[in-house]
């Protein structure tokens, strides 16, 4: 049974979100703020985190980066009420692995549960340990680092997956359903703002070698080694 960690300090949403994620088969804890959350996460085996930004303590944000920063792995889903795009790629960059902005859907958010929950490597690697190039970028899937012409890259897991899968289908167009199904592991695409945003925080921290990921509007993205 997959174990979820809540962090949320309104009862007035933490208590019904725990009742349904129970409801859906899951092993829910709650917590409400986020020392705890962070305590929660280093000494638990969770398979997921629902994590609110505003909490008291210590926020959402610094939960994350500090469980990354300590490399845990552990899927981050977000909740938020700031739905401004600069204030959602900071969580992103932070290390959440997908958020949903307050009020949200509940169809939407266990939508987004079941797809973190489903994480697996990327379909297409015949080798998982094998490094992958393209350019100047260098993935090393044993060790899960990342370097573009030299200089060490530091990616979000679902950042990570993202590129693994590109670069591993590089010079082929990869569709928005593929990757939605391959990283996000659903077929659910509807706002794929989501999968924008992490497009564009690849590219932004691959600098220069980030022009070799290649849109193709409406349709997907490509690594394009030429561009």
């Amino acid at each position: 049974m997959p174990r979820v960690l809540v962090a949320e300090d309104d009862p007035a949403l933490g208590d019904p979100l725990v009742r349904m994620l129970a409801r859906e088969g899951y092993e829910v804890d709650l917590v409400t703020d986020g020392v705890s959350a962070l305590k929660a996460a280093r000494s638990s085996e969770l398979d997921l985190m629902v994590l609110d930004l505003g909490l008291p303590r210590m926020s959402g944000l610094d939960v994350c980066r500090a469980l990354r920063d300590v490399g845990s792995h552990l899927p981050i889903l977000v909740l938020t009420a700031r739905t401004a795009e600069v204030d959602i790629v900071v969580a992103l960059d932070a290390g959440a692995d997908d958020y949903v902005t307050k009020p949200f859907r509940t169809s939407e958010l266990l939508a987004r549960v079941r797809a973190l929950l489903r994480r697996r490597t990327p379909s297409g690697s015949v080798d998982p340990n094998e490094l992958v190039t393209a350019g100047a970028i260098v993935l090393d899937p044993g060790a899960r680092t990342v370097t573009a012409a030299g200089a060490i890259v530091t990616l979000t897991p679902k950042e990570f997956e993202l590129l693994e899968l590109l670069m591993r289908r590089r010079g082929r167009v990869v569709t928005r359903q593929s990757i939605m199904r391959d990283v996000w592991h659903t077929d659910w695409v509807g706002q794929s703002k989501t999968l924008d945003m992490h497009i564009s925080t690849l590219r932004r921290k691959l600098g220069p070698s980030g022009r070799l990921i290649v849109t193709l509007r409406g349709v997907g993205f490509r690594i394009d080694e030429k561009a």
